[in-house]
Formats: C-alpha cells, structure tokens, sequence
C-alpha cells in the first residue's frame, strides 16, 4: 500500500509537470531537492541517503547508508546502527562496515507526506512563474491572441492557450473595443513585470506597435523588408497616418500597404475597430513630407523653421479645413507624424488667379514640378515670386530648365 501512494505521488506531479510545461528534467530534480528537505528537517542531515528517481516507471527509491558499530556505541540513529542488529540482517556483518537498507518513505509518516507535497507544490508553481515570466519577456512587441475570461472596468483578463493570465487595461483598449466572455482577442505584449516572483502580462491595442505588427503581418512587402514603416502617426479608434518607404524601386510603399481595392488595408481598418488610416511616402525632405503629411489639403508655400522645428503652411482658404480636418486631426496627426509644429495661415495674396504647379504637367516635366515642390513651391506664383539663380541653385535646375518653366508659368498670366 505504502509503495503504491508512493507511485501515486509521482505520477499526480508527473501529469502537472504535463500540464505546465516542466520537463521532467527539472520535476525530478525537484523531487529529489523535496525528498532531502524533508529527511533533513527530520534527521538533521541528508548526507548517508541516495535518492533513485526512475521517470520511466514513474516511481522511487530511497536508500539510508549506516555504519556499523559495536553494541553501546551508537549516537546516532540516523548515521550509525548496532552490531547486533545489522547481523539480524545478515549474520556476516562487523563493526566499521556499512550496511544500505532501503527506506519506506511513506513511513514516516502522513505529515512528512503532506510537507513533501507542499514543498513540491511550491516549487513548480514558482517554476511555472519563471516559465512564464521567460516565455513572455521574449516576446514583448509581438502579437498574441488570447481568449477573453474576465470583463471589469478597468481591464480584461485573458487567457492564452495555456491558461496563463494576461491583462488587457481600459487605457489600452482602442475606444471601440467590444469584447464577450471566451471571444478571442488580439493584442500587442507591451510589458512583462516580475513584482516578488509574481508575473504580470500586459497587453495594449493602442500602441503603435500594435499597429505596426499589423501591417507586417498582412503587408508580405513589408514582412519581407523590401518596404519600411518609417513613423506612425495615431489617435486610436479615430485615425492614423502612417510613412511608409521602399528600398526598391519598382515597389510602390503606399499601393503595396493599400493592396488592390484596399483589401490589404481594410483588414487592419476592421482589427482597429474602423479607424481611417493615411498612408503616405516618408522622405527626409522636411517640406515635402509635412506636405504630404496634410494630404488631402494642398498646400501653396511653406517656411521652415529647423531651430524650433515649427513649419508656417500657407493654404487656399478652402483648403485650410482640410489641412486641419474633423476636430483638428489631421493637423495633430500630421504634427506627431512629422515631429514638427504646424501653423497654418490662409494665403491671402494667392487668391483665385494663382495656380497649382501639377495643373502645368502636360507642359512641365513631372520631376521638374517634385523638385520644384521640394523648395516650398506649390504653385506657379511662388515660383515667380523666387530669383532664377535662387532657384537654380535650390531646385539643382539647369539655367535653360528654369528659364523654360518661368517662360511657361510667366505667359500664363500675360494670356489672362
């Protein structure tokens, strides 16, 4: 009986070991670490016993080393044994030798039971701990998908696919955010705490990296390298501007992130709970990527001012709501995306008569126009506003290409 609550023992922490994750490696060091804690509070030492766990049968041996002494002599029971009753186990023994009897571990009784258990208990729920707190230390800044057990006020409790607690706090959640018991959740691992061995999962749907992960993941481009999310823009549940740039050519960022009738990015819009996401082309050029930035509105001049990183935009006046968009979204996102501070003023001197520089296309080089775009000019009076040389020297033009736009853009006014 006692040989068979011995086995049970192993086998009831052979299958918790199964369920989280210790290999059995690890579970049999434990065991034997709980074994000799337990003969030591009770003998005072461990040091005469062998341990023998066998992980294929499931079961184990314990083994007392005793040495021999003649009858009188013995001081203590735990280390020495007398003459006289090593020789009822065979007559052939004599003092100073050693003698190894096999002990019955159940037979010391239900308490030193009980304190085996407990000591083992304890030593894999901290185990477990550490399992934890490893796996997901490792994975911040990935995204996992949980199921949904809890629901309070100022968080969610979540469990992973095995039954590890993750927290998903309200200041985390996207606005929009409407889950049930047991649907499943998708989150970014934003942090792992480890307070007093205790650890603590933390998950957002607000970061941008969340995002970010999203996009790589229905983005093949962007998985593969060959497309860059340079900075993200995002006011969760509202809308996002996200810079993209390509490192090939032939690949257009924005057309690949977008996908063919939007299919690619219309699944991250549905994840995000339909927040409006701009995608625009990232470049180093300050003007140009504030510029795009404040798509859709179109901008007539800009001055930049690098020391205080604030940009004045001047603007049509009816293209001033659009720079500054529904509640002044697009003007914020566009400052957070650029990380410059943006004013925007109404161009009085533009007025009706003053036109783009991309309605001059077909008389114009496209690449003229871009570069032209790239020193602040917008549109045909701010380039004639400007000194050839200057404009020369800043666009990098050849004399004869400035001369033929100011040609272009002058006889323009002179028919009006």
């Amino acid at each position: 009986m006692a040989k068979r609550q011995e086995a049970n023992m192993i086998d009831t922490f052979a299958e918790f070991k199964e369920n989280k994750n210790i290999d059995r490696t690890t579970l049999i060091s434990i065991l034997e670490e709980a074994f000799r804690n337990v003969i030591s509070k009770m003998f005072g030492s461990d040091e005469n016993y062998d341990i023998i766990i066998n992980p294929d049968k499931g079961d184990f041996e314990i083994w007392r080393n005793l040495k021999v002494v003649p009858d009188g002599e013995v001081v203590d029971s735990n280390l020495e044994i007398a003459l006289s009753e090593a020789q009822k186990i065979d007559p052939d023994y004599e003092a100073g030798e050693e003698i190894t009897n096999e002990v019955n571990f159940a037979g010391f009784g239900r308490r030193a039971v009980l304190n085996l258990r407990q000591a083992l208990a304890s030593k894999i729920l901290e185990l477990q701990k550490d399992s934890i707190y490893a796996k997901y230390k490792d994975r911040v800044g990935q995204i996992i998908s949980a199921e949904v057990y809890q629901i309070w006020k100022k968080e969610i409790l979540l469990l992973d696919e095995d039954e590890n607690e993750l927290i998903l706090p309200k200041s985390e959640q996207i606005p929009g955010d409407f889950f049930r018991k047991n649907e499943t959740c998708r989150a970014v691992v934003v942090k792992v705490e480890n307070q007093n061995n205790n650890p603590k999962i933390i998950l957002s749907r607000t970061s941008n990296l969340f995002m970010q992960r999203l996009f790589e993941l229905e983005v093949p481009e962007i998985h593969d390298g060959l497309i860059t999310i340079k900075r993200i823009a995002r006011i969760p549940g509202e809308r996002a501007k996200v810079a993209v740039e390509s490192y090939d050519d032939r690949i257009d960022p924005v057309g690949a992130c977008v996908g063919m009738k939007g299919a690619r990015i219309h699944g991250i819009v549905r994840e995000l709970c339909n927040e409006n996401i701009d995608v625009v082309n990232y470049t180093a050029n300050t003007a140009l990527f504030i510029q795009r930035a404040l798509s859709p509105a179109k901008i007539s001049s800009i001055k930049i001012h690098e020391a205080d990183k604030k940009a004045e935009v001047y603007l049509r006046s009816e293209e001033v709501s659009l720079a500054i968009g529904k509640s002044g979204l697009n003007i914020k996102l566009a400052g957070m995306l650029t990380e410059y501070t943006i004013d925007v003023f109404r161009d009085v001197d533009m007025g009706d008569e003053d036109i783009y520089l991309d309605e001059f296309a077909d008389e114009i080089e496209t690449w003229i126009i871009e570069a032209l775009k790239n020193i602040g000019c917008y549109t045909a009076k701010n380039v004639l506003a400007m000194d050839r040389n200057e404009v020369m020297e800043k666009a990098d033009l050849e004399e004869s290409t400035v001369e033929e736009v100011f040609r272009i853009l002058s006889a323009e006014f002179e028919e009006e």
